[in-house]
């Protein structure tokens, strides 16, 4: 096997998946973390698995989803727990205007908002994907930069064309971006 000299190879990701449209560029970001090396384990809302099965995430990634906090596929560990520990850094893609909430106030209803809440003192980032009109509301804009304030980054959005069809901000970073700036935060 060829050796790979990506900055992220050998790196624990763990890549939260919120349940928007940008759900199908979070599997093409889990394959192209792991081409680079990392090693890519994936929570996804309910939400989420609305738009993409677990099993694409497994295909790229050769490792189990995580879909609910009442499922233990890793024996008796407590998940949100384990998954944040057991990880160097956090990735969320797409990240909603609801996960961005809910991190933002601490609020802890499904896996990935309790993971998050137990991973404020992981280096995260957060890769915006929503609606232009639901990204310059003033609440989301207050939540985001409740994040920020606590030292999470935020990749993104970008202008371009949404998904109800108008052009705006509020598209996910593309996935070689989102490597592209990881890679980067590496070799800081």
């Amino acid at each position: 096997m060829a050796q790979n000299d990506s900055a992220i190879s050998g790196l624990k990701v763990l890549l939260g998946v919120s349940g928007g449209v940008a759900v199908y560029k979070a599997v093409d970001l889990a394959s192209k973390l792991t081409a680079a090396g990392a090693l890519v384990d994936t929570v996804m809302t309910e939400n989420a698995c609305r738009f993409v099965l677990p099993k694409s995430f497994e295909a790229v990634t050769a490792r189990p989803v995580y879909t609910s906090m009442w499922e233990n596929p890793a024996g008796f560990q407590i998940e949100h727990i384990s998954l944040t520990d057991n990880s160097d850094i956090v990735v969320i893609a797409p990240a909603t205007a609801n996960i961005i909430g809910k991190a933002a106030n601490g609020i802890c209803d499904d896996l990935l908002s309790t993971m998050l809440c137990a991973c404020w003192r992981k280096k995260v980032f957060f890769a915006p994907a929503m609606n232009e009109k639901m990204w310059t509301n003033p609440v989301v804009g207050k939540n985001v930069e409740t994040l920020k304030k606590m030292g999470f980054e935020i990749i993104g959005p970008e202008k371009g064309r949404l998904a109800c069809g108008t052009e705006g901000i509020g598209r996910m970073s593309e996935p070689a971006d989102i490597v592209k700036r990881l890679e980067q935060m590496m070799t800081k």
